[in-house]
């Protein structure tokens, strides 16, 4: 099920990254130490009241500035706004209603979507809830104060928030249906490949508007099987200023993976595996889904009998934290391969919900176990009890030892591979959950 998405947006300075940071909290200070993945701090999953959502930050809109960077940050945050189910709009108390909050304000308004009011830095709500009904005259609701760094009326804030979220009808519609989101850089040829898949098969049922999102969502019937695409194909740059990964093209990204069971991430086979494409492919990778790297305009290299090995050696070196990536090598232009992107898609899809019966995945563990002992430290050996199955998508198992501690995260990887080797699983990743308890 896709979660809500929530959009801080407000003019620069009054403080949206200081309550971004606030309500994330640990989930965005912690880098965690996965290689080729750089954590960008710009969208975090939070849960309140055992409700998760998206929320994004963006840069500061300056509504008539030339500037630009200014201006990027303008297409950034208009970008978050159209993308959101609901818009957190933010201001300072102690700088009062500016003309630049209601020229933000009038922007929000053009979007028809829901939005919640908040008066940032109220530090001492006695004094200052006089100056904080100023902004009533925004004529956007009720000014809920807070102050994010003092971390107080966080909770009403997000009590607000959370009544403009879609009902559960609405997440759950054509939640059977799966989905395939289209990601990658710009001009590596997702339009093409989208338009070559829709255009050979000619089986378009219809356009779905991508509901309260920004992608545009296509129905597609292949050997009488559903599916809906996720087009991110619309990013283009906007200037020639270099940046490693666009920050508004980050949004697009995270909320189409967000929604979608296998993501298709396009490289540009003439420029080869980049970085940046390990970025993107590191949003799918954290949120658990399906992977197949599709490599294209592969009609534009000259090949021998090693140029193959070669590309999936290097995608291997820099997603080397998705060694379980299917890999495959198309063209849009000539239609080399892609017909048989559908039955790879099927293939992720049925390992995403693959389920392995309780005895015999303890079979496989049992006869690890003994092929490579656990660790040891100060002379307690780890001790595997028992291991299960908890959930799909990605298949999720929980592993019951006698000290959490000496699971080191190298044995939980050899674990995984001899699983990977009874099981298969390619194309998605595998969540281990490792839980204690008594050896009686």
């Amino acid at each position: 099920m896709s979660k809500p998405i929530v959009a801080i947006v407000g003019r620069p300075n009054v403080g949206k990254s200081t309550l971004f940071n606030a309500l994330a909290g640990e989930r965005i200070s912690i880098v965690k130490d996965t290689p080729g993945v750089t954590r960008d701090r710009i969208y975090a999953n939070i849960t309140w009241l055992n409700t998760s959502f998206t929320m994004i930050d963006t840069g500061g809109i300056e509504p008539e500035s030339s500037d630009i960077i200014l201006s990027r940050m303008r297409d950034q945050a208009q970008i978050a706004i159209d993308t959101a189910d609901v818009i957190l709009f933010m201001t300072d108390v102690r700088q009062g209603l500016v003309d630049s909050d209601a020229k933000v304000a009038d922007m929000i308004r053009r979007s028809g979507k829901p939005v919640v009011l908040a008066v940032n830095k109220v530090d001492n709500y006695k004094n200052q809830i006089m100056d904080v009904y100023e902004f009533y005259n925004l004529g956007i609701g009720e000014p809920i104060p807070i102050s994010a760094e003092g971390k107080q009326g966080l909770g009403d804030l997000l009590d607000e928030v959370m009544k403009h979220f879609p009902s559960e009808a609405d997440l759950t519609e054509e939640e059977d249906i799966p989905k395939v989101a289209i990601v990658g850089k710009p001009n590596v040829g997702k339009s093409s490949i989208i338009n070559r898949l829709l255009g050979e098969n000619r089986v378009i049922v219809s356009n779905i508007a991508g509901t309260t999102r920004d992608a545009i969502d296509t129905k597609v019937v292949h050997n009488g099987q559903e599916y809906i695409f996720i087009d991110t194909a619309g990013l283009r740059k906007k200037s020639k200023i270099k940046e490693d990964l666009e920050r508004y093209s980050i949004i697009r990204t995270v909320t189409a993976v967000e929604r979608a069971d296998v993501v298709l991430c396009v490289i540009d086979a003439v420029e080869g595996i980049t970085e940046q494409d390990a970025k993107i492919c590191g949003i799918a990778h954290d949120q658990g889904k399906g992977i197949i790297i599709v490599v294209n305009k592969w009609d534009a290299i000259e090949k021998n009998d090693k140029t193959v090995n070669k590309y999936a050696g290097d995608i291997r070196d820099i997603l080397s934290f998705a060694p379980y990536a299917e890999i495959t090598y198309v063209s849009a232009i000539t239609g080399q391969r892609l017909p048989k992107l559908f039955d790879l898609i099927d293939t992720v899809l049925q390992n995403q919900t693959l389920r392995v019966q309780t005895g015999v995945l303890n079979e496989i563990i049992t006869e690890a176990v003994a092929m490579q002992q656990p660790p040891t430290d100060k002379g307690k050996r780890l001790k595997i009890f028992y291991a299960t199955q908890v959930s799909v998508k990605p298949p999720t198992f929980v592993i019951f030892v006698n000290d959490k501690k000496l699971m080191h995260f190298s044995y939980v990887r050899y674990l995984e591979n001899r699983i990977r080797e009874a099981f298969g699983f390619k194309g998605t990743s595998l969540k281990f959950i490792t839980r204690e308890r008594s050896e009686k």
